[in-house]
C-alpha cells in the first residue's frame, strides 16, 4: 500500500505552503491554480492532474485520471503522515488489530463523505450535455470485518483510497467545481476521519478488541473439538431477508441461550469469560418446526467464518474458517471432478472419476460442490435441506424396494456422512422433513421459538425405534467404507490468452471476457469487494499461475501466499485499488471452478 509519499507518481518534497508561491508547484494552491486554468477546456486537460500534490497536512496522489465524464471515476489516495494521524500503535501492532483498525477507519471515512453529501452524484439528470460529477466514492463495508485495501496503515502513514468523478458539462472541464471537491472539501473529510483525535476513541478500541476476541475464540474451536460457537446473548435474526443488519430490538425474539448440556466457556483476551453453545465435531443436525429459527441459526453459523462489527449481534458467533456451505446448483459447469463417491455407473459409461458437464443436474452439482470443497481443504460442510437435491440426500426403503441398487447411480449423503467424519470432516445440516438422518447424527439441536434445545438422546431413541435391521446394517457398512482420497486436478488452460475484460458486476456475478460466472449459489461471499478481488485473482491465475503442472488448489495457495506477503495490492501492483476485500480460498476456487 506504500507508506507516506511512497505510492504516487510525480513526487516532490513536503511543503508547508510558506514563502513565495510558484504557479507550477505541486501543492494545494498549485492544484487550485491548475483546475482554474483548465476550467472550460476539453476533458483531456484533466490528465495534467496525475501525480502527487502536497497539502499542508497530507499528500493527495491522483493515480489514474478518467478519460471522460462517463468513464469509471478517477482513482486517488490520501496519505497522512503518522505523526499527524496519531493512530495509537497498540491498535495496529498485530495483523488482526491492523485489519480491524483499517476497517474502522474505512467506515469513518465513508461516513464522513456520506454525511457531507460528497458521495452523491450531482446533476445526474439533464441528458448528455448537463453538468455532472463531483462525487467521491469510498468502498463501504458491510457487517463483516475484512482485510481491505480502502485504508492502509503503516508505521509511516495512514493511506485512504477513494474515487472522484471529475465534473464536466458534456466533455468540458468544470474546474471550479473540481477545486471545491479536491481543494476545499477533501481536507475537511481527511481531518474529520483520518486523524485519531477526530474519531470516537472508545468505538475504535471496541471495534479492534471485538475482532481480536472473535479471532481468539475461533482459534480455540478446533482444540476444543468444536466446529462453531454461539455466545449466549447473541442476536441472530436479521432485519429482513434482504438485509444483513440485526433485527430491531422491538421485534427481536429472546436473545440466544445455550442448552445446559451444550454450554461451553472460553476466556477471551479482552472480554474475559464467555459462555455459549458449542457445536461439536461430527454430525450435527438442526431440526424444529417451520419458522422457529433453524435457517436463522444455520445462516449465522455460515457467516461465522468472518468477524463482525460491534452491535451486529453475531460478534461472538464463530465458525471454523474451513467450513463451506454446500447446495445443489442446477446448470453449473463442472470440469474434471471426481464425483464417484456420490455418482457412479451412469448410463453410456460416462466417467464419474473425471466428470465434466456444462450443465450439471441438482445431484451432480451437489456432488461436485462437496468434492471441490474437500479438494480445497474444507474441514466442515454445511447443508440446508431446502437447497439440496432430495435424491442426493436420502433414498427411503420404499424407493430402494422399487429401484434396484444396480439401476441407481446415486449414493446419497447419508451413506457417506460417517466416513467423512472419519477423515476429519464435520457436517452441520438443517433437516426439516427427513428423520432418517437421526440414525447417523452425533448431536441434534432443536430450535423452538428461536431458542436451541438439545434433543440428541430423544432423536437417537426415535432412530432406534424406527430403523429396520437392514437399514442399520447398510449404514454400518457405509460408515466402515473409507472415504476415497480426493483427486487434485491440474488445469491446462483457464481461458484463452490475450486481452480480456474482467468485471465484478454484482456480489455474485463476474464477467470474464465473453463469459458470465454465476456465483449466486456461493452463499458465503460477504460483499462485492471480495468479488472484485476474485475477478482479478482469476486474471492473475490465467496469466501467471496456470502452467500445466500446478494443481487448482496449488494455484489458489499461491495467490494466498502472495496476499499474505504483500496484501491484496499484489492483485494489481501497477494500480493501487481501494475497493478490494479479501475472499476466502473457497470462494476464489468456486469462481475458478465455474469458469466454463
Amino acid at each position: 500500500g506504500g507508506g507516506y509519499g511512497g505510492g504516487g507518481r510525480g513526487g516532490g518534497g513536503y511543503s508547508d505552503g510558506g514563502g513565495a508561491h510558484s504557479s507550477g508547484a505541486r501543492d494545494a494552491r498549485g492544484l487550485q491554480d491548475s483546475l482554474q486554468r483548465i476550467d472550460g477546456k476539453g476533458y483531456g486537460a484533466y490528465k495534467d492532474l496525475a501525480g502527487v500534490w502536497q497539502f499542508p497536512d497530507f499528500s493527495l496522489c491522483i493515480d489514474h485520471v478518467q478519460s471522460d465524464a462517463f468513464a469509471a471515476p478517477s482513482r486517488c489516495r490520501v496519505q497522512v503522515p503518522m505523526e499527524r494521524a496519531q493512530m495509537p500503535p497498540d491498535l495496529w501492532h498485530t495483523r488482526e488489530r491492523c485489519i480491524a483498525l483499517c476497517d474502522f477507519v474505512t467506515r469513518c471515512f465513508a461516513d464522513e463523505v456520506a454525511r457531507a453529501g460528497a458521495d452523491v452524484r450531482a446533476g445526474a439528470g439533464g441528458g448528455w450535455g448537463a453538468a455532472k460529477g463531483g462525487e467521491m466514492g469510498v468502498d463501504r463495508p458491510g457487517q463483516a470485518v475484512l482485510e481491505r485495501t480502502s485504508v492502509v496503515i503503516t508505521p509511516e502513514a495512514v493511506e485512504a483510497r477513494f474515487t472522484v468523478a471529475l465534473p464536466a458539462q458534456g466533455r468540458t472541464v468544470l474546474g471550479q467545481w473540481a477545486a471545491r471537491t479536491l481543494v476545499e472539501n477533501l481536507p475537511r473529510h481527511v481531518r474529520s476521519s483520518l486523524y485519531f483525535d477526530a474519531l470516537d476513541a472508545a468505538s475504535a478500541r471496541a471495534h479492534v478488541l471485538t475482532v481480536e476476541d472473535a479471532e481468539a475464540l475461533r482459534a480455540q474451536l478446533a482444540p476444543s473439538g468444536l466446529v462453531s460457537f454461539v455466545a449466549d446473548g447473541s442476536v441472530l435474526p436479521r432485519a429482513s431477508g434482504a438485509s444483513d443488519l440485526p433485527m430491531p430490538a422491538e421485534g427481536q425474539p429472546r436473545p440466544f441461550a445455550s442448552p445446559a448440556s451444550m454450554r461451553r466457556e472460553f476466556v477471551l483476551p479482552n472480554r474475559g469469560r464467555v459462555s455459549g453453545m458449542g457445536v461439536p465435531h461430527g454430525v450435527s443436525l438442526i431440526v424444529g418446526g417451520g419458522f422457529h429459527g433453524k435457517t436463522t441459526l444455520l445462516k449465522a453459523l455460515e457467516v461465522g467464518v468472518y468477524n463482525h462489527i460491534p452491535g451486529d449481534g453475531r460478534e461472538l458467533v464463530v465458525t471454523d474458517a474451513g467450513a463451506v456451505k454446500i447446495r445443489a446448483e442446477d446448470g453449473r459447469a463442472v470440469e474434471q471432478v471426481d464425483i464417484s463417491p456420490y455418482i457412479n455407473n451412469l448410463p453410456y459409461a460416462k466417467d464419474c472419476t473425471a466428470f465434466s458437464t456444462p450443465d450439471a443436474s441438482g445431484s451432480t452439482s451437489q456432488a461436485a460442490n462437496i468434492q471441490e470443497a474437500l479438494e480445497f481443504g474444507a474441514s466442515a460442510l454445511i447443508f440446508d435441506e431446502d437447497t439440496c437435491a432430495t435424491n442426493a440426500m436420502i433414498r427411503d426403503a420404499r424407493m430402494m424396494a422399487l429401484v434396484a441398487p444396480e439401476n441407481e447411480p446415486i449414493t446419497p449423503l447419508i451413506a457417506k456422512i460417517q466416513s467423512l467424519k472419519a477423515v476429519g470432516v464435520s457436517t452441520v445440516l438443517v433437516i426439516g422433513g427427513c428423520g432418517d438422518y437421526f440414525s447417523v447424527a452425533d448431536h441434534v439441536i432443536m430450535m423452538e421459538s428461536f431458542l436451541p434445545l438439545d434433543k440428541t438422546s430423544e432423536a437417537l431413541a426415535i432412530a432406534k425405534q424406527y430403523s429396520t435391521p437392514e437399514q442399520t446394517a447398510a449404514l454400518a457398512s457405509a460408515a466402515a467404507t473409507p472415504y476415497p482420497r480426493v483427486a487434485h486436478r491440474v488445469p491446462k488452460v483457464v481461458y484463452p490468452p490475450g486481452e480480456v475484460k474482467v468485471v465484478a458486476r454484482t456480489t455474485h456475478t463476474i464477467s470474464f471476457g465473453e463469459e458470465e460466472i454465476d456465483l449466486s449459489c456461493v452463499e458465503q461471499l460477504a460483499e462485492k469487494s471480495q468479488t472484485r478481488a476474485i475477478a482479478d485473482a482469476l486474471l492473475n491465475a490465467r496469466d501467471r499461475l496456470v502452467d500445466g503442472s500446478r494443481t487448482v488448489s496449488g494455484i489458489v495457495e499461491a495467490l494466498e501466499a502472495e496476499w499474505d506477503a504483500h496484501g491484496l495490492d499484489a492483485l494489481n501492483p501497477r494500480f493501487l485499488k481501494g475497493d478490494y476485500a479479501r475472499p476466502r480460498r473457497f470462494e476464489v476456487a468456486a469462481a475458478l471452478n465455474r469458469l466454463r
